[in-house]
């Protein structure tokens, strides 16, 4: 039985949508022969334009949505953020490219700070694919900076080159991934059928070499993100010199495949409430695994980047000084600084995000080590 038989129902016009995706969906399966891999099942639920859950209308991020991200909690976030983006715009390089910007609240809050400190970049440009994201975030960036409109841009794909500092907030997590499992015969590769439900056929080609290597034991269940890791190259083939950062959450290859994780880490989310059945309501609610961070630094380096740091989101922000930040609102003023010393507490907490959210970073033709990992460079445990 799913852990989704108390969610919340959907209203009427979200389960009509959620039906019109499922018939999408089930097209493409026929189209295939009646089966396809999980990871075009999942692409098809989060990306089909008009229909899936990033690319049609609802409601994702907040307290009206699905989940809370980082930026939605405090500003505080990219701010810390910002202290590192004005080291790159000083040495030379004053462009910034945020990849899926959710609501617009951290290209906002970074944008917020770097005004302050006198160190705007020459452009702010924004990856989004989902047209409703893009509304919420012009919407955004009008009301909390509307004097540096003229600076931010949205793009449809990743530039030809780019030359700055890429951001990419829990983007990795929502690329689609392969599922496998070892059984006491093969190793097999999860698909969806016709009635969306798991479908399991022997791993062949790219899937089954990476999960070979991972010499997993009979009886595991797990996900191999091989998007995220062409994406990762990809970001290395357009980064002419500067800098990425990826925060996100997840773990290094020895913790992600740790014998204790046998049943992998996929998870959904629907109105703040977390289960794990992908085929529930396609279209209305998240789907998301956990990030091999381990997986990300190898294919950076086959990019021909510099693997620069990892670290936790807690060390990230200390590293950048959040917590000199949050004092610029005086601990007096309760009604401001309490909210504001909460959601801190969440973001650096090892109970909440603090631990299990990690950052890391790559970089192009870089001398200057960045600041955002001066201290606690969790590198050697990857």
């Amino acid at each position: 039985m799913h852990r989704h038989d108390r969610l919340p129902d959907p209203a009427a016009e979200a389960l009509a949508h959620s039906n019109r995706l499922r018939q999408h969906i089930e097209g493409a399966i026929d189209a295939a022969g009646g089966w396809i891999p999980f990871s075009r099942y999942m692409e098809l639920a989060l990306y089909a334009p008009g229909l899936g859950y990033y690319t049609a209308g609802s409601r994702k991020l907040g307290r009206e949505g699905d989940f809370t991200t980082a930026p939605e909690l405090t500003p505080l976030f990219g701010h810390a953020l910002a202290q590192q983006a004005r080291d790159l715009i000083a040495a030379g390089l004053p462009d910034i490219l945020e990849v899926g910007a959710g609501s617009g609240a951290l290209a906002a809050a970074v944008l917020e700070e770097l005004d302050r400190l006198g160190c705007l970049p020459e452009r702010y440009l924004i990856l989004e694919l989902s047209p409703e994201l893009r509304a919420r975030e012009r919407d955004t960036l009008a009301a909390r900076v509307p004097h540096l409109m003229e600076r931010v841009a949205w793009l449809n794909q990743l530039p030809p080159s780019f030359r700055g500092l890429v951001l990419g907030n829990e983007v990795l997590d929502a690329m689609p991934v392969e599922v496998i499992r070892v059984t006491a015969d093969d190793i097999e590769q999860a698909g969806v059928d016709r009635a969306l439900q798991w479908s399991w056929r022997k791993a062949e080609g790219e899937v089954r070499a990476a999960a070979e290597a991972l010499a997993l034991p009979v009886g595991y269940r797990t996900e191999i993100g091989l998007a995220a890791r062409a994406f990762v190259r990809t970001l290395g083939e357009v980064l002419e010199r500067g800098a990425i950062l990826l925060v996100d959450y997840g773990f290094p290859r020895p913790e992600y495949y740790h014998p204790q994780r046998s049943a992998g880490t996929l998870m959904c989310h629907y109105r703040h409430r977390a289960h794990d059945d992908p085929f529930h309501l396609p279209g209305l609610q998240d789907i998301t695994a956990h990030v091999d961070f381990t997986a990300m630094a190898e294919a950076a380096h086959e990019a021909g980047l510099d693997i620069a740091g990892y670290t936790t989101q807690a060390q990230l922000l200390i590293n950048l000084g959040i917590t000199e930040l949050m004092l610029r609102t005086p601990p007096e003023d309760a009604a401001r600084y309490l909210p504001a010393a909460a959601a801190v507490n969440k973001l650096m907490s090892p109970a909440e995000m603090g631990e299990l959210f990690k950052a890391i970073a790559f970089t192009r033709d870089l001398d200057e080590p960045l600041r955002a990992f001066r201290a606690g460079d969790r590198l050697h445990t990857l």
